[in-house]
C-alpha cells in the first residue's frame, strides 16, 4: 500500500474530493483510502455537506429521479438514495411516475 502522509491525504481530499478518486490516483481501493482515513482520523468531506445534501432533496422533492440526481451531483445513486433516506423523505411518487414513463418511451422506442 502507498504511504500517503496525513496532510497528503488532506490536500487530495481539497481537490479530489472522494476516496474514490483519491484511491485511482494511487491504484488503491476505495475502502484502502477510507482505512487510512480512518486511521488518521480525518472525517469525509462529502458525507456531511450540508448544503449538497439540501440541494439534493429539493430535487428530490421537485419529481427529479435519483438516477438523474446523481448525474448532476456527480454522486453514485445509492448515496443520493441515503441522503435522501436520512432526511426522512418519502419515496417521491413523482419521480417514481416519471421513471416508469421514461421506461414506458424507452420500451417503445425499440
Amino acid at each position: 500500500m502507498p504511504k500517503i502522509s496525513k496532510q497528503d491525504l488532506i490536500k487530495l481530499q481539497k481537490t479530489l474530493k472522494t476516496d474514490q478518486a483519491i484511491g485511482d490516483r494511487f491504484n488503491i481501493t476505495r475502502q484502502a483510502v477510507h482505512q487510512i482515513r480512518q486511521r488518521y482520523g480525518i472525517p469525509s468531506i462529502i458525507r456531511d455537506t450540508a448544503e449538497r445534501n439540501d440541494k439534493i432533496i429539493t430535487m428530490y422533492k421537485k419529481g427529479m429521479t435519483g438516477p438523474e440526481i446523481a448525474e448532476k451531483v456527480g454522486l453514485s445513486m445509492s448515496h443520493v438514495y441515503k441522503i435522501v433516506g436520512y432526511a426522512g423523505v418519502k419515496k417521491n411518487d413523482a419521480a417514481v411516475s416519471r421513471a416508469n414513463t421514461k421506461k414506458v418511451r424507452q420500451h417503445r422506442s425499440h
